[in-house]
């Protein structure tokens, strides 16, 4: 029910890890450079990634995913002209998980947590399916830490989200199924060239540890329920937030964003018509405008 599993991507994923090479001299900073940080905060240890300069976006992966999965070429193009900050959610690799239950409210404090440890202050956030709901929650629970919200493949926390069908559930809820749910079927050359993509972070592991997405799921399950309170004030939310998603997405129906773009105050809302939960990367060129003709121009 949240962002679509990387699982049975993996056996492909290392297959062509050995095809990535070296970056070039002389080329931009990637975010496959960057050190691996932690940084310790009153939500405990988070690891995190940053590249570029300028104001900061905070990106929050989605179920079963670590940092690793966001692809490195659109991490970089948003990176050109601000800060870019990747993070693992609680409970994966160095990022320690607190107490239990895992909730989505839990994730967004320790989100917070992030942003204020490195001293952000009114950043740029975009979450992706589970990440999304994170997002929402951080926004509701922590608005001064927030200027603009990105949302990707996500759903409302207020009881009134469409659920996936039945198979795509299935999936979603074995730790190694939900791959196939990224693009949709006739994309074999755009999944390849995500895979190619990942596999650039050096000695990269794009999938959370299968506990972990298992406790992952009850809290998206949760929040998609209207079961974390803090779900339950999207129509408060002013700021300012750009909607995207994909029309054929089964893991988290397009339903749920139509529903967001309906009920929260300040939004904007793109469907791509042949698309899925990976919308943004198969139409990478025309949503990274989108995103940085909404973020603005970089303030000097």
């Amino acid at each position: 029910m949240t962002s679509a599993r990387l699982g049975p991507l993996l056996l492909a994923v290392l297959a062509l890890g050995l095809l990535a090479g070296p970056a070039q001299a002389g080329a931009p900073p990637s975010i496959t450079q960057a050190p691996v940080r932690t940084v310790d905060t009153p939500r405990g240890e988070i690891a995190y990634r940053s590249v570029g300069n300028g104001p900061p976006l905070m990106m929050i992966m989605g179920l079963s995913g670590t940092m690793d999965a966001w692809p490195p070429s659109f991490v970089d193009a948003l990176a050109r002209k601000r800060r870019v900050i990747t993070f693992d959610n609680a409970g994966i690799r160095r990022s320690t998980l607190g107490p239990l239950p895992l909730t989505i409210s839990k994730m967004a404090d320790k989100t917070a947590a992030l942003i204020r440890a490195l001293k952000l202050m009114r950043t740029d956030v975009r979450g992706w399916s589970m990440g999304g709901m994170i997002a929402q929650s951080l926004a509701a629970r922590h608005p001064k830490l927030l200027r603009r919200l990105v949302l990707c493949a996500t759903a409302p926390g207020d009881g009134h989200g469409t659920i996936p069908d039945p198979d795509a559930l299935s999936e979603l809820s074995n730790p190694t199924g939900g791959g196939g749910l990224l693009f949709p079927p006739g994309e074999d050359a755009t999944n390849a060239d995500f895979i190619r993509d990942i596999t650039t972070y050096p000695r990269f592991m794009p999938q959370a540890p299968a506990d972990m997405s298992s406790l992952q799921f009850g809290a998206a399950g949760s929040w998609l329920a209207g079961q974390d309170p803090s779900g339950r004030n999207q129509r408060r939310l002013e700021l300012p937030v750009l909607i995207g998603a994909g029309e054929l997405d089964r893991a988290l129906p397009v339903a749920n964003q139509r529903y967001l773009a309906r009920v929260l105050p300040n939004a904007r809302l793109k469907v791509y018509a042949a698309a899925a939960h990976g919308f943004f990367f198969q139409h990478r060129r025309d949503f990274l405008g989108r995103v940085q003709r909404f973020l603005g121009k970089p303030r000097r």
